[in-house]
């Protein structure tokens, strides 16, 4: 009796103990069921200011000087009226004043209002744009670039007396090294309905490259399949595509990038590597790589049932410098598309990036080099340097031509590959602007680029 008491006494204190510890998580998890919730009073200044930037013209490419403008929409979320100013900031590439204006803001709390700015460059070019607020709750800046009649803009060509001599002699010695190929299929990689091969190939200088096609299976009798050649950002690694039922994709690793990294030694400093001697200068082997990669696919192409007479070449950042420089050596390319290229009138690309002394992009690193090695002059610089800018070949290039541009780019001023562009010669050609992209374009941009290239090329 005295143990079943002293059992009933034991289970009755661990039932209220374990009640106890269950109701520190049972109730208020549950309490607003028992009782109604007594609404919540936000603090005044709780909430955000939403802002879109609405440009005047497509893609913030205005066709005259006079015809620039903005309009803000401001979707005030605070719970209080916001009160204060709005200013519009303008000023060149190069940072230099050109227009500045403010305007009073009043907007009732839980409300929207707008404003616009009509803005007067006086000259085409591109122009860094800065809208501040300073409003009762919320301060802020934001920055947006503008193209004026960029067509029209007009740089010298600086190519050297040699400049044609020098890659005719470069493209002879790439001659008379045996390419070897190998063809490696990789069943392990074949997803999708595509073969999957590792290519490997000798370049100049005998430096074995690699890269990876990636061919969609056709039924027998079918027509050839059109090539994609796709060329690398800066040290970018590409890997095999898997997701393009349209073309063999071809994704080629120039020397220092992905599996054709051990091509070359550049001690982790990849374009500075010799930059003080044009002819040991590694971009001349990179250019050639990019034509042994041509080499392969006009060679070997039609054995795997690949249609050579329709090559596209396709390069974003450094990929895109590369793609003008080959399409003008090389006339077996059909058709262009670069985004964001990389070097593009490099003279101007070096002035506008000096600006900002930390850069960080290739550019940048050009430009620390030329702080740090006062024994090797900005002349000296470009005595190398106007050899391998894109712009120096891009009128010999003479297929269609796509570009995209990020107006908001660090890497790749956006005036510079303009510039680069306005030397193209073909009727072809076409810009697309992402306003709101740095390095990069928007997503939209490869949807039109598919639609670009099929029209040209009159695939089925």
């Amino acid at each position: 009796m005295k143990l079943s008491r002293a059992l009933l006494l034991i289970f009755t204190i661990l039932f209220l103990c374990s009640y106890s510890v269950r109701a520190q998580y049972i109730l208020p998890e549950n309490f607003n069921s028992l009782r109604a919730a007594e609404p919540a009073k936000a603090p005044e200044d709780e909430g955000q200011m939403l802002i879109t930037v609405v440009a005047g013209a497509k893609g913030a490419i205005f066709k005259s000087p006079g015809s620039v403008s903005y309009k803000l929409k401001l979707d005030n979320q605070y719970n209080t009226a916001q009160d204060g100013k709005a200013t519009c900031y303008v000023t060149t590439e190069l940072g230099e004043k050109v227009y500045q204006d403010s305007v009073r803001l009043h907007i009732g709390k839980r409300s929207s209002g707008s404003v616009k700015f009509n803005i007067n460059t006086k000259d085409i070019g591109f122009y860094k744009v800065s809208f501040g607020f300073n409003l009762s709750a919320y301060d802020d800046t934001i920055k947006r670039v503008f193209g004026v009649s960029p067509e029209k803009i007009v740089a010298p060509i600086h190519r050297p007396a040699d400049f044609y001599t020098f890659w005719k002699a470069t493209r002879d010695s790439l001659s008379r090294i045996k390419p070897e190929y190998n063809i490696i299929e990789e069943r392990a990689l074949a997803v999708n309905n595509k073969k999957i091969y590792l290519v490997e190939m000798h370049s100049w200088g005998n430096a074995v490259v690699r890269g990876w096609l990636s061919v969609p299976n056709r039924a027998a009798g079918s027509k050839k399949i059109p090539i994609k050649y796709r060329l690398p950002g800066y040290i970018v690694t590409m890997e095999p595509s898997l997701d393009d039922d349209d073309f063999a994709v071809f994704n080629f690793n120039v020397r220092g990038s992905g599996n054709s990294k051990s091509a070359i030694d550049t001690h982790g400093e990849y374009n500075l590597y010799n930059i003080e001697n044009k002819d040991e200068y590694v971009y001349r082997a990179v250019y050639m790589d990019c034509v042994r990669g041509l080499d392969f696919l006009c060679t070997l192409g039609p054995k795997l049932g690949l249609d050579t007479t329709n090559v596209m070449v396709d390069g974003s950042s450094q990929g895109g410098g590369l793609a003008i420089a080959l399409a003008a050596m090389d006339k077996r390319v059909k058709i262009l598309t670069v985004q964001v290229p990389l070097y593009a009138d490099f003279r101007k690309a070096l002035e506008i990036t000096e600006l900002n002394p930390n850069s960080q992009t290739p550019v940048g690193m050009i430009a620390h080099y030329l702080k740090t090695h006062p024994s090797f002059t900005r002349e000296q610089l470009f005595n190398v340097w106007d050899y391998y800018d894109p712009m120096t070949f891009a009128p010999d290039v003479k297929c269609p031509v796509l570009m995209g541009i990020g107006l908001l780019d660090e890497f790749c001023p956006p005036q510079c590959s303009f510039t680069m562009y306005n030397k193209l010669t073909n009727k072809r050609n076409e810009v697309w602007s992402s306003p709101e992209k740095t390095h990069e374009v928007d997503d939209l941009y490869y949807t039109y680029q598919f639609l670009w290239f099929q029209d040209i090329l009159r695939l089925d």
